[in-house]
């Protein structure tokens, strides 16, 4: 199993370009440990190495995704986050205990919250929805990425329609959040919910807009008819 990441890492060093190190730091706030590996080349990399360990039982592939996790570079987490996806149809209820120490320790930037939230955490919920309520512990955390993750874990199945009343709750918890990256998280979860009860969110975010954030406002309605945007930003004729 250690081969397999020694390996990985060298094929990760051999792609990795000082430019794309460079461009890649201008996409975040914080400072982020980075090989320089434009990202279809992290994906084809992914790819290479699952086959080599596809047939191994799911823990074992856990165990090597925290590794990758535990590194701190972000093409590293990208892996993980592919890898840990492409099981998900092995997903069993105790896994989100696995998944939620992943988001506390590990992730420290937005864009490996939203690649393990949106796919492996998201999938997982669809499968196994008694487990939505631990979103509403997460969005009350004092860690800013658990509290994006929280509502960035139901952009894709709020697309699909689900979960609704969870989006809402959410929502209501993270309305006047600080942190510009929570807001804008629970934002696009309102506009991913918009996408199949338009008219649901557009009263949601009307009954609130003299409260709600102007980012996390701006996000929900993007997707609503230009009527409907002017009037939850107040905007007169």
């Amino acid at each position: 199993m250690d081969d397999i990441i020694r390996r990985m890492r060298v094929d990760l060093e051999h792609e990795a370009d000082p430019r794309t190190k460079s461009s890649g730091q201008r996409f975040f706030r914080e400072q982020v440990q980075l090989h320089g590996v434009r990202t279809a080349v992290v994906t084809r990399i992914a790819k290479k190495y699952f086959k080599e360990i596809r047939m191994m039982d799911k823990e074992p592939i856990f165990d090597l995704c925290e590794e990758l996790w535990k590194s701190g570079y972000l093409e590293e987490s990208f892996i993980a986050c592919n890898w840990s996806h492409a099981l998900s149809k092995y997903y069993e209820r105790g896994d989100f205990q696995v998944f939620e120490r992943w988001v506390d320790r590990y992730v420290a930037n937005w864009a490996s919250c939203d690649t393990l939230c949106n796919h492996t955490i998201g999938s997982f919920l669809e499968m196994y929805p008694e487990n939505l309520p631990n979103l509403q512990s997460w969005a009350k955390s004092p860690n800013r990425w658990m509290r994006r993750a929280s509502a960035v874990s139901l952009i894709i199945p709020a697309r699909r329609g689900k979960f609704l009343r969870e989006v809402f709750a959410l929502a209501d918890i993270l309305l006047m959040d600080a942190d510009d990256l929570v807001r804008k998280g629970y934002g696009w979860m309102l506009k991913s919910a918009s996408q199949a009860h338009q008219k649901e969110v557009f009263e949601y975010v009307l009954a609130r807009k003299t409260v709600m954030p102007r980012t996390a406002l701006r996000y929900a309605i993007e997707k609503m008819p230009r009527e409907w945007r002017d009037e939850a930003m107040g905007r007169v004729k």
